[in-house]
């Protein structure tokens, strides 16, 4: 009789525990990569968006679209009328949730900005909450919320730089490559990113996506990837992911390279 020889069971135990072994190097490579394919995805639709707030201004005298999600500026049909990039798609921001997906699509779709980026995915980023349509905000001085909160000086000037901009054409100085328009917030959220111009503090909780920073775009349509500094910073952005921060003790007014780096980009100049 012929007799077939299998595999014992000590060698199915080595073949499994070097499977194992292989899966345990190569798995933090594969999520390394599959992470990064989700933040070009996010900077290209950044860049999308940035390019149809280009046409639009083209399009409108230079006049840059109405920044504030959510909130129409003026009477339709008046001069003055701003329609909203986006309508509103948040329930309770700081409680994290949305409306439904139905009322959510409609909202972007009657935005403004939707004539020409008219494609629904351009409006999220991968790695945003399950179920969130909109994941990008506009900034402040990108004809958003010009709120007294802000602490802006009357003249709306400081140091030759225009800091709350109407028109790409007061986007001057510093040069366009330096002034953010676009940020991932990764989340559904209400008007625009809120910067303090006058105090070094987070206004807006820092965002933290694709790692330990977030993707942002500017006035020259370039997008760029920024990793926050201080660990603060990432604290205070977790907290926000986890609903948290607008009940946080944990200090917010912070002097450091991030909060720096947030108003210079917004504001384009510092304060003093």
């Amino acid at each position: 009789m012929r007799h077939v020889r299998g595999f014992t069971l000590i060698e199915l135990l080595v073949v499994i525990a070097i499977i194992a072994i292989l899966m345990a190097v190569l798995m933090p490579a594969l999520s390394k990569a599959r992470e990064q394919g989700k933040r070009i995805v996010c900077m290209n639709d950044l860049k999308q968006l940035t390019l149809g707030w280009t046409l639009y201004a083209d399009d409108n005298n230079g006049k840059i679209v109405n920044g504030m999600a959510g909130m129409n500026r003026g009477q339709p049909g008046q001069r003055d009328y701003e329609q909203a990039w986006i309508g509103r798609t948040w329930d309770v921001y700081q409680q994290g949730t949305y409306l439904p997906a139905a009322q959510q699509e409609a909202a972007i779709k009657n935005g403004a900005l939707y004539k020409y980026v008219n494609n629904l995915k351009t409006f999220q980023c991968p790695t945003g909450r399950r179920g969130e349509l909109q994941t990008f905000g506009f900034m402040d001085s990108m004809n958003g919320l010009n709120s007294s909160g802000r602490n802006l000086p009357a003249s709306n000037m400081h140091k030759g730089t225009k800091l709350w901009c109407k028109k790409i054409s007061d986007i001057t100085k510093p040069a366009p490559s330096k002034r953010a328009v676009l940020l991932d917030e990764g989340r559904t959220t209400p008007d625009s990113f809120a910067v303090d111009f006058a105090v070094r503090r987070w206004w807006d909780p820092p965002l933290v996506r694709h790692g330990s920073g977030t993707n942002a775009s500017f006035a020259d349509n370039h997008v760029e990837y920024h990793k926050w500094k201080e660990q603060n910073t990432i604290i205070l952005a977790k907290e926000s992911d986890e609903n948290k921060f607008w009940g946080s003790s944990t200090q917010k007014i912070v002097d450091n390279e991030d909060t720096q780096w947030v108003q210079l980009s917004c504001w384009g100049v510092l304060n003093p």
